[in-house]
């Protein structure tokens, strides 16, 4: 599997941004974001798709060539040529790839509620059966996603593992927990490669800085 997770390190963004967000909707210098990026995908060595992620569950289909960003919240190639991007700054990366396909998923606790993974997985078991297996990366910790009783009650109601408290004893949530027992109760092997985007200062993160930029998973085949 071919995957990386990039920081907030080794870019051109300045203030806020600084300095390698590969966001462009979030204030940043466009010019500068596209060249982030370009130094991303010569670094990477093949052109990147990203998408305009909404938190919704769409699963969007990517050919052998790039297209102007689809609205969608995952995104499923078969092709060799391209990978896959998913920005975030909280909310998890999640990457999956088979033998033959992969897939780029943005999910964070509407995500998780909406089951955007499952689509994803869906999409890529109706192209290729063989074995799945999924990297999980950088997001915020349940100690750091304090949360109101109402959201706590609705997310806990479907998903039990991700209650949690903060360190002063507040409603919390650990999303990344949940979707991991989420994919493994489906026969989905899973790689965690998570820290807490609130607490690395090297990593983006919205609840944190609130103006800020967005780092990338990417995965390709």
């Amino acid at each position: 599997m071919n995957y990386s997770f990039t920081d907030r390190t080794g870019g051109l963004s300045a203030g806020a941004f600084l300095s390698l967000n590969l966001a462009s909707h979030v204030g940043d210098d466009h010019a500068t974001v596209f060249a982030n990026r370009a130094e991303l995908e010569t670094r990477l060595g093949l052109p990147l798709q990203f998408m305009d992620q909404v938190h919704g569950n769409t699963v969007a289909s990517i050919g052998a060539e790039i297209v102007s960003a689809p609205t969608a919240d995952a995104l499923v190639t078969e092709s060799t040529a391209i990978g896959l991007a998913v920005m975030v700054a909280d909310c998890i990366p999640l990457l999956l790839a088979s033998s033959q396909t992969v897939s780029a998923v943005h999910v964070g606790r509407k995500g998780l509620m909406n089951g955007v993974a499952l689509n994803a997985i869906q999409e890529m078991r109706s192209r290729d059966t063989t074995e799945i297996t999924a990297v999980v990366g950088p997001s915020i910790c349940g100690e750091c996603y304090e949360v109101s009783e109402d959201i706590y009650d609705e997310v806990r109601q479907s998903f039990p593992l991700a209650a949690a408290k903060t360190r002063e004893g507040g409603l919390a949530l650990n999303i990344s927990r949940a979707l991991i027992d989420q994919l493994e109760h489906i026969g989905i092997t899973v790689v965690d490669e998570g820290r807490c985007t609130f607490e690395d200062n090297k990593l983006y993160s919205y609840r944190r800085d609130g103006v800020t930029g967005r780092q990338v998973g990417v995965v390709w085949l």
